[in-house]
């Protein structure tokens, strides 16, 4: 069979794993994910736009968290403290200096970015549990700043945060479109799903570019890295650098959309919470985040929605159950921990991916 007769699903070209779009398929997709993004707003409550805002801001982290862990090897469980640190830097640039919606939020990014820069040396002496070790304690450093620094964070009272959300004259706090006025959760969903669409499409290219494939070689066999001319320093705090931006942003939209923040919030739950995230998504993949921020956030508000019909479950410690809300959601983040790292260790994206296969080669496929 010549090539132009065969099969265009079945043959693959070189070129076509440089190409982010390589067929027209996967271009028509894009485009139907883009007109559902955009209308999806407009069917959900306000109560599950709110979710779907909270997460998209979870997406971006965990995207973040992927570069680090997922394609570099690199173990961290002080993510949470990257994201206070970028929701207080959001706050002080753009309430107390009184910057735009594109400076405060590349303000945050840049104070991440400085964070990872100090802490990634750190990763070239030590690895796997101990480098998890030195990342948790960056966790309880950053909780003591955040409750002591008061001027900027306002202590243990939290801080009130009013900070513009424009890009030129569109104000997505305050949006219209074609005469329908949006709810601010609807013009923030708008905002933080096209930002979850440029981070992902920026981290694709990241990973399949030089400095990608060098972080990925790094994680297989970080010695054969080195010896096939992979600088080690340099990817490892590059992979920090980028880590850390992009969790500081995700904080810093997460406190512009919350309008307030507390210390509390930025703990070691967090830091698991987005370990869970890239878990069940699938590690070392780049859409696994989203997926996995989807189903982590998506999952404790369902929960709560049917609590009241479960009979064991009490809404507060004085319900009378035998576990509370709170407590059943971090459970289940345990469990779901667990049995995706023994049954699927892929993840969400795997499942996907097998999936996807199946329907593309049927009949054939068993």
């Amino acid at each position: 069979m010549s090539r132009s007769s065969a099969n265009p699903v079945m043959v693959r070209r070189h070129g076509d794993d440089l190409r982010l779009f390589p067929t027209r398929q996967k271009k028509v997709v894009y485009a139907a994910l883009v007109v559902a993004a955009l209308a999806l707003p407009f069917q959900l409550s306000g109560f599950w736009t709110s979710v779907a805002v909270y997460a998209g801001i979870a997406a971006i982290g965990g995207i973040g968290l992927n570069l680090l862990t997922g394609f570099t090897g690199q173990v961290s469980l002080g993510h949470a403290a990257f994201l206070g640190a970028g929701a207080y830097a959001g706050a002080y640039v753009g309430s107390e200096l009184g910057m735009p919606f594109v400076v405060w939020l590349a303000a945050a990014a840049l104070v991440g970015a400085v964070i990872g820069g100090v802490i990634g040396p750190f990763a070239l002496r030590l690895r796997g549990s101990y480098l998890a070790i030195i990342t948790l304690g960056l966790v309880f450093l950053g909780q003591h700043v955040f409750q002591n620094w008061t001027s900027v964070t306002g202590g243990l009272n939290g801080r009130s945060i009013r900070i513009p959300v424009a890009i030129g004259p569109v104000d997505f706090a305050d949006l219209e479109v074609l005469g329908h006025q949006l709810t601010r959760d609807q013009g923030y969903f708008i905002l933080v799903w096209a930002l979850v669409a440029l981070v992902a499409l920026t981290a694709k290219n990241i990973v399949r570019s030089r400095a990608g494939r060098a972080m990925q070689a790094v994680r297989d066999r970080d010695l054969a890295a080195e010896a096939i001319g992979v600088h080690l320093a340099r990817t490892k705090v590059l992979a920090f650098v980028l880590s850390s931006s992009l969790a500081a942003a995700a904080g810093a939209l997460l406190g512009s959309y919350q309008r307030f923040v507390h210390p509390g919030e930025f703990s070691l739950v967090l830091s698991i919470m987005y370990i869970a995230i890239i878990v069940v998504g699938g590690v070392g993949t780049t859409f696994g985040p989203i997926l996995g921020a989807v189903f982590i956030t998506g999952v404790p508000r369902l929960i709560e929605s049917v609590s009241d019909r479960l009979p064991f479950v009490a809404t507060d410690t004085a319900g009378g159950g035998l576990i509370t809300v709170y407590s059943l959601n971090w459970a289940i983040f345990g469990l779901l921990i667990i049995l995706f790292l023994v049954f699927e260790p892929r993840g969400l994206a795997a499942m996907w991916i097998r999936l996807r296969l199946y329907f593309r080669s049927w009949p054939f496929s068993y």
